[in-house]
Protein backbone atom coordinates (compact mmCIF):
# COMPACT_ATOMS: atom_id res chain seq x y z
CA UNK A 1 0.00 0.00 0.00
CA UNK A 2 2.63 2.48 0.90
CA UNK A 3 4.17 1.23 -2.15
CA UNK A 4 0.95 2.82 -4.62
CA UNK A 5 0.44 5.51 -2.36
CA UNK A 6 4.05 6.96 -3.35
CA UNK A 7 3.75 6.32 -6.44
CA UNK A 8 0.31 8.34 -6.80
CA UNK A 9 1.83 10.93 -4.56
CA UNK A 10 5.05 11.07 -7.49
CA UNK A 11 2.90 11.26 -10.51
CA UNK A 12 0.54 14.46 -8.60
CA UNK A 13 3.60 16.35 -7.74
CA UNK A 14 5.50 15.99 -11.19
CA UNK A 15 2.13 16.97 -13.30
CA UNK A 16 1.77 20.06 -10.64
CA UNK A 17 4.96 21.10 -11.54
CA UNK A 18 5.34 20.30 -14.96
CA UNK A 19 1.90 21.41 -15.89
CA UNK A 20 2.54 25.33 -14.09
CA UNK A 21 5.72 25.88 -16.08
CA UNK A 22 5.40 23.88 -18.97
CA UNK A 23 7.39 20.94 -18.42
CA UNK A 24 4.93 17.33 -18.39
CA UNK A 25 6.28 16.44 -15.39
CA UNK A 26 8.83 13.84 -17.23
CA UNK A 27 11.57 15.72 -16.01
CA UNK A 28 10.81 14.40 -11.72
CA UNK A 29 9.39 11.05 -12.74
CA UNK A 30 12.24 9.76 -14.72
CA UNK A 31 15.14 10.79 -11.87
CA UNK A 32 12.71 9.57 -9.07
CA UNK A 33 11.65 5.95 -10.94
CA UNK A 34 15.89 5.74 -11.41
CA UNK A 35 16.89 6.98 -8.30
CA UNK A 36 13.79 5.49 -6.07
CA UNK A 37 13.24 2.70 -7.89
CA UNK A 38 13.77 0.02 -4.98
CA UNK A 39 11.53 1.96 -2.73
CA UNK A 40 8.86 2.73 -5.15
CA UNK A 41 8.25 -0.30 -6.42
CA UNK A 42 10.62 -3.58 -4.61
CA UNK A 43 13.18 -3.09 -7.26
CA UNK A 44 15.56 -1.28 -9.50
CA UNK A 45 14.36 0.77 -12.58
CA UNK A 46 16.55 0.65 -15.78
CA UNK A 47 17.05 4.28 -17.14
CA UNK A 48 14.96 2.99 -20.59
CA UNK A 49 11.94 2.02 -18.82
CA UNK A 50 11.71 4.99 -16.56
CA UNK A 51 11.90 6.90 -19.82
CA UNK A 52 9.54 4.74 -21.71
CA UNK A 53 7.19 4.41 -18.62
CA UNK A 54 7.25 8.56 -18.03
CA UNK A 55 6.18 9.23 -21.71
CA UNK A 56 2.87 7.13 -21.27
CA UNK A 57 1.89 9.07 -18.27
CA UNK A 58 2.77 12.57 -20.14
CA UNK A 59 -0.10 11.46 -22.47
CA UNK A 60 -2.05 12.29 -19.38
CA UNK A 61 -0.62 14.94 -17.82
CA UNK A 62 -0.28 16.83 -21.27
CA UNK A 63 -3.68 15.83 -22.25
CA UNK A 64 -5.49 16.85 -18.90
CA UNK A 65 -3.09 20.02 -18.96
CA UNK A 66 -4.22 20.80 -22.76
CA UNK A 67 -8.23 20.29 -21.93
CA UNK A 68 -7.99 22.69 -19.12
CA UNK A 69 -5.43 25.33 -21.23
CA UNK A 70 -8.10 24.79 -24.38
CA UNK A 71 -11.23 25.36 -22.01
CA UNK A 72 -9.10 28.92 -21.26
CA UNK A 73 -8.71 30.01 -24.59
CA UNK A 74 -4.71 29.42 -24.31
CA UNK A 75 -3.56 26.89 -26.80
CA UNK A 76 -2.13 28.18 -30.10
CA UNK A 77 -3.11 25.15 -32.15
CA UNK A 78 -1.69 26.22 -35.32
CA UNK A 79 1.47 27.29 -33.76
CA UNK A 80 1.37 23.56 -32.03
CA UNK A 81 0.94 21.63 -35.28
CA UNK A 82 3.85 23.41 -36.65
CA UNK A 83 5.72 22.68 -33.96
CA UNK A 84 4.66 18.78 -33.89
CA UNK A 85 5.75 18.17 -37.88
CA UNK A 86 9.19 17.79 -36.62
CA UNK A 87 9.11 16.87 -32.83
CA UNK A 88 7.04 14.12 -33.07
CA UNK A 89 9.15 11.93 -35.54
CA UNK A 90 12.22 13.47 -33.54
CA UNK A 91 10.49 12.06 -30.42
CA UNK A 92 10.54 8.59 -32.13
CA UNK A 93 14.22 8.81 -33.06
CA UNK A 94 15.17 9.92 -29.23
CA UNK A 95 13.14 6.96 -27.95
CA UNK A 96 14.74 4.01 -30.16
CA UNK A 97 18.11 6.06 -28.99
CA UNK A 98 17.42 5.84 -25.50
CA UNK A 99 18.27 2.37 -24.61
CA UNK A 100 21.60 2.52 -26.66
CA UNK A 101 23.34 4.59 -23.27
CA UNK A 102 24.73 2.87 -20.72
CA UNK A 103 23.04 3.37 -17.35
CA UNK A 104 25.95 5.45 -16.22
CA UNK A 105 26.20 7.99 -19.02
CA UNK A 106 22.61 8.42 -19.05
CA UNK A 107 22.43 9.40 -15.57
CA UNK A 108 25.20 11.92 -15.82
CA UNK A 109 23.91 13.55 -19.10
CA UNK A 110 20.34 13.51 -17.92
CA UNK A 111 21.53 15.06 -14.43
CA UNK A 112 23.96 17.33 -16.51
CA UNK A 113 21.02 18.63 -18.47
CA UNK A 114 18.71 18.85 -15.47
CA UNK A 115 21.01 21.28 -14.09
CA UNK A 116 21.01 23.37 -17.30
CA UNK A 117 17.49 23.43 -17.11
CA UNK A 118 17.31 24.78 -13.52
CA UNK A 119 19.70 27.54 -14.71
CA UNK A 120 17.44 28.53 -17.71
CA UNK A 121 14.76 28.42 -15.46
CA UNK A 122 16.41 30.91 -13.12
CA UNK A 123 17.74 32.79 -15.80
CA UNK A 124 14.94 33.18 -18.30
CA UNK A 125 13.46 35.86 -15.55
CA UNK A 126 15.90 38.12 -16.47
CA UNK A 127 16.17 37.68 -20.44
CA UNK A 128 14.10 39.57 -22.20
CA UNK A 129 12.36 38.52 -25.91
CA UNK A 130 14.69 39.40 -28.65
CA UNK A 131 12.80 42.15 -31.14
CA UNK A 132 13.24 40.54 -34.54
CA UNK A 133 10.85 41.13 -37.17
CA UNK A 134 9.94 37.27 -38.15
CA UNK A 135 8.10 36.13 -41.36
CA UNK A 136 5.09 35.06 -39.87
CA UNK A 137 3.30 37.06 -37.55
CA UNK A 138 0.43 35.66 -35.53
CA UNK A 139 -2.50 37.16 -33.96
CA UNK A 140 -4.15 35.78 -30.89
CA UNK A 141 -6.87 36.56 -28.88
CA UNK A 142 -6.80 34.49 -25.35
CA UNK A 143 -9.61 33.91 -22.93
CA UNK A 144 -9.68 37.13 -21.20
CA UNK A 145 -9.85 38.92 -24.30
CA UNK A 146 -6.51 39.88 -24.53
CA UNK A 147 -4.40 40.23 -27.87
CA UNK A 148 -1.19 38.98 -28.06
CA UNK A 149 1.09 39.58 -31.41
CA UNK A 150 4.01 37.20 -31.92
CA UNK A 151 5.95 35.50 -34.61
CA UNK A 152 8.36 33.01 -36.11
CA UNK A 153 9.98 31.65 -39.15
CA UNK A 154 9.67 28.25 -40.51
CA UNK A 155 12.75 26.74 -40.93
CA UNK A 156 13.77 27.89 -36.90
CA UNK A 157 10.48 26.17 -35.75
CA UNK A 158 10.68 23.36 -37.39
CA UNK A 159 14.41 22.89 -35.72
CA UNK A 160 13.28 23.78 -32.39
CA UNK A 161 10.60 21.56 -32.75
CA UNK A 162 13.54 18.71 -34.06
CA UNK A 163 15.61 19.38 -31.35
CA UNK A 164 12.84 19.24 -28.60
CA UNK A 165 11.42 16.14 -29.74
CA UNK A 166 15.09 14.38 -29.79
CA UNK A 167 15.55 15.33 -26.07
CA UNK A 168 11.86 14.48 -25.35
CA UNK A 169 12.45 10.66 -26.49
CA UNK A 170 15.68 10.43 -25.21
CA UNK A 171 15.07 11.41 -22.19
CA UNK A 172 11.21 11.18 -21.48
CA UNK A 173 11.08 14.58 -20.32
CA UNK A 174 8.43 15.89 -22.84
CA UNK A 175 10.16 18.89 -23.47
CA UNK A 176 8.53 21.87 -22.19
CA UNK A 177 11.79 23.15 -20.38
CA UNK A 178 13.40 23.92 -24.06
CA UNK A 179 9.67 25.06 -25.75
CA UNK A 180 8.59 27.38 -23.25
CA UNK A 181 11.75 29.28 -23.03
CA UNK A 182 12.38 29.62 -26.57
CA UNK A 183 9.09 30.35 -27.82
CA UNK A 184 9.31 33.32 -25.49
CA UNK A 185 13.01 34.80 -25.70
CA UNK A 186 13.16 33.59 -29.20
CA UNK A 187 9.61 34.52 -30.84
CA UNK A 188 7.92 36.60 -28.17
CA UNK A 189 4.95 34.17 -27.27
CA UNK A 190 3.58 35.40 -24.32
CA UNK A 191 4.52 32.82 -21.36
CA UNK A 192 1.23 31.51 -20.36
CA UNK A 193 0.72 31.16 -24.08
CA UNK A 194 3.90 29.38 -24.34
CA UNK A 195 3.12 27.05 -21.42
CA UNK A 196 -0.34 26.27 -22.85
CA UNK A 197 1.12 25.81 -26.61
CA UNK A 198 4.00 23.99 -25.01
CA UNK A 199 1.66 21.34 -23.15
CA UNK A 200 -0.33 20.88 -26.52
CA UNK A 201 2.75 19.63 -28.39
CA UNK A 202 4.07 17.61 -25.09
CA UNK A 203 0.49 15.56 -25.78
CA UNK A 204 1.15 14.93 -29.51
CA UNK A 205 4.59 13.72 -29.06
CA UNK A 206 4.57 11.76 -26.27
CA UNK A 207 2.13 9.81 -28.19
CA UNK A 208 5.02 8.59 -31.01
CA UNK A 209 7.92 8.22 -28.15
CA UNK A 210 5.96 5.95 -26.10
CA UNK A 211 4.74 4.17 -28.71
CA UNK A 212 8.48 3.40 -29.46
CA UNK A 213 9.16 2.06 -26.21
CA UNK A 214 6.10 0.55 -25.87
CA UNK A 215 7.52 -1.60 -28.73
CA UNK A 216 10.76 -2.02 -27.61
CA UNK A 217 9.02 -3.61 -24.11
CA UNK A 218 10.44 -0.43 -22.43
CA UNK A 219 7.89 0.38 -20.56
CA UNK A 220 6.55 -0.55 -16.93
CA UNK A 221 2.52 -0.96 -16.96
CA UNK A 222 1.61 -1.54 -13.36
CA UNK A 223 4.19 1.82 -12.51
CA UNK A 224 1.71 3.30 -15.06
CA UNK A 225 -1.36 2.60 -13.82
CA UNK A 226 -0.26 3.92 -10.43
CA UNK A 227 0.77 6.98 -11.48
CA UNK A 228 -1.76 7.83 -14.30
CA UNK A 229 -4.49 8.86 -11.85
CA UNK A 230 -2.06 11.65 -9.66
CA UNK A 231 -1.05 12.76 -13.59
CA UNK A 232 -4.52 13.68 -14.70
CA UNK A 233 -5.55 15.46 -11.16
CA UNK A 234 -2.10 16.98 -11.01
CA UNK A 235 -2.20 17.94 -15.32
CA UNK A 236 -5.63 20.15 -14.10
CA UNK A 237 -4.45 21.36 -10.78
CA UNK A 238 -1.55 22.66 -12.49
CA UNK A 239 -3.41 24.51 -15.16
CA UNK A 240 -5.70 25.84 -12.33
CA UNK A 241 -2.78 27.26 -10.11
CA UNK A 242 -1.01 28.52 -13.29
CA UNK A 243 -4.14 30.51 -14.34
CA UNK A 244 -4.72 31.97 -10.49
CA UNK A 245 -1.24 32.77 -9.77
CA UNK A 246 2.75 33.42 -10.82
CA UNK A 247 3.57 30.37 -9.53
CA UNK A 248 7.01 31.91 -8.05
CA UNK A 249 7.21 30.08 -5.47
CA UNK A 250 6.32 26.53 -6.50
CA UNK A 251 8.94 28.06 -9.41
CA UNK A 252 11.64 28.13 -7.05
CA UNK A 253 10.66 24.85 -5.72
CA UNK A 254 10.97 23.05 -8.86
CA UNK A 255 14.35 25.01 -9.24
CA UNK A 256 15.68 23.61 -6.04
CA UNK A 257 14.54 20.06 -6.60
CA UNK A 258 15.75 19.98 -10.38
CA UNK A 259 19.42 20.77 -8.70
CA UNK A 260 19.68 18.04 -6.17
CA UNK A 261 18.01 15.09 -8.39
CA UNK A 262 21.04 16.36 -10.88
CA UNK A 263 23.70 16.64 -8.26
CA UNK A 264 22.35 12.92 -7.08
CA UNK A 265 22.27 11.70 -11.02
CA UNK A 266 25.47 12.88 -11.54
CA UNK A 267 27.21 11.32 -8.89
CA UNK A 268 25.40 7.92 -9.65
CA UNK A 269 26.34 8.26 -13.32
CA UNK A 270 30.08 8.35 -12.26
CA UNK A 271 30.04 6.06 -9.82
CA UNK A 272 28.73 3.49 -12.81
CA UNK A 273 30.81 4.73 -15.53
Amino acid sequence: MLEIALLLLLGLLASVFGSIVGLGGGIIIVPSLVLLGTKLTGSEIDHATAVGTSLVVLIVTALASTLSYAKKKRVDFKSGWLLFITSGPAAMVGSALTSSLKDGVFQLVFGIFMLLMAALLVARDYMKPITKQWPIERTFIDGDGTVHTYGYAIAPALAVGALVGLVSGLFGIGGGSLFVPVMVLLFRFPPHLATATSMFVIFLSSILGSGVHAYLGETNWWIVLMLVPGAYIGGKLGAYIASRMSGKGLLWLLRVTLVLLAGQLIIEGIIHL
